[in-house]
């Protein structure tokens, strides 16, 4: 699992950096975890070079024991690469159902009914991924096909992630279309109090600056302080303790950018460190803020070396189906978080008293500008969502 969950992290980080490199200024917000996920789908199917350049870009490819065949038994699906099997596993690990949080994550295949898929690939992609291959008729049914993908999507998210294709974006060329959705919301350990949230300048770049509900709460968190670049990383844990939101916010002169620019696996498991997180009594302000961003990805994908399963000519996707000219059409990938006070109320009232006897010096966590922020499953130390909020 360890070396899935680093996969994730870089993934997660070299995606961020396209994007953000897209979106100068903009709000960012994926799970990287969903795409692995969905990718790993075509993966299982792709063969040849279109089959390294996947492995690579999900870094699959430094993590030799994950490419090995699970030889334990001679059933079709324990030929593939053990990633499969250990995908499915910490996917199923995450997704324990829990009373105090929703997590809904949708993947699937759309593949035009002109071409006859393997059965095998069929059946281990249900086995791995709980995902089917859906066959439609793009060419004659464009419309209708976008109205079936999207209200898949729907049901699938609590209806919060709604018409993820908008009119136009299903083309009757189509060959095969992956849709990732995800839909996440959970309570806080320790809630805001809806009482204590004010209105408050949240500043932008350039000087200018919008008016936010900012929330606030003192309380006991794990807080590390950065010297280089200057900032302050905090974990909000979400009830039930499986879930957390880790905060990078830039402190002192230092800016977003500078933050982003040193970010990799390295400093960030540095950063986020048990040596360096250290529990501390924190005035949290944390802005209300909700983001629903989708992505079209052939193009950032492609920049980061996943170039042939996009090409009609060098895609090789014979593990899903012999037919000739079968390639990846589009990838769409749709993402929605809700941060406000919500939380349980009996968890975390105690302590309070000792707080008094103490007095001790309380940092201050103004997030009133830009931060990055990541929630993280603390288990597998895995990050199901990356964001960058540049703009309540």
């Amino acid at each position: 699992m360890d070396s899935l969950s680093t996969a994730n992290v870089e993934f997660c980080l070299d995606m961020f950096k396209e994007l953000s490199n897209n979106t100068v200024g903009d709000n960012i917000f994926f799970s990287p975890l969903s795409l692995l996920y969905a990718l790993s789908m075509i993966l299982l199917g792709a063969r040849g070079n279109t089959a390294e350049q996947m492995e690579k870009v999900l870094h699959f490819n430094h993590v030799a024991e994950l490419l090995q065949p699970e030889f334990k038994d001679s059933a079709e699906c324990s030929q593939t690469g053990r990633v499969h099997s250990a995908l499915g596993a910490l996917f199923r690990q995450i997704n324990q159902p829990d009373s105090t949080s929703t997590l809904s994550a949708a993947n699937r295949l759309y593949g035009t009914q002109a071409i006859a898929f393997h059965q095998q690939y069929l059946s281990c992609s249900e086995k791995f991924y709980q995902a089917r291959l859906q066959a439609v008729d793009f060419q004659k049914s464009t419309e209708e096909t976008r109205q079936t993908i999207n209200a898949w999507v729907e049901s699938k998210t609590n209806g919060k992630i709604t018409n993820l294709f908008g009119k136009g974006m299903i083309d009757p060329s189509s060959v095969m279309v992956l849709v990732s959705a995800i839909y996440f919301k959970g309570q806080w350990q320790r809630k805001f109090q809806e009482r204590q949230t004010i209105k408050t300048p949240f500043h932008l770049s350039k000087g200018k600056s919008v008016i936010v509900d900012m929330m606030y709460q003192t309380g006991t968190f794990k807080l590390a302080i950065i010297q280089e670049p200057q900032m302050q990383v905090l974990e909000l844990p979400y009830a039930g303790d499986k879930l957390s939101m880790i905060i990078l916010l830039p402190a002192g002169s230092a800016a977003l950018e500078q933050i982003e620019k040193q970010l990799n696996v390295k400093m960030f498991y540095t950063w986020t460190s048990s040596s360096n997180m250290v529990e501390r009594d924190v005035e949290v302000h944390l802005p209300r803020f909700r983001l629903e961003i989708n992505y079209e990805l052939n193009s950032l994908l492609k920049s980061l070396g996943m170039t042939d399963v996009f090409n009609q000519i060098k895609a090789d996707l014979s593990g899903i189906s012999s037919a000739k000219g079968l390639y990846l059409s589009k990838v769409l990938h749709k993402s929605y978080v809700d941060v406000n006070e919500e939380g349980t109320v009996a968890a975390a009232a105690t302590g309070d008293n000792l707080v008094v006897k103490r007095l001790p010096i309380r940092t201050q966590f103004m997030a009133n500008h830009p931060f990055l922020f990541f929630i993280k499953h603390t288990g597998t130390n895995t990050i199901l969502f990356c964001g960058k909020l540049a703009s309540p």
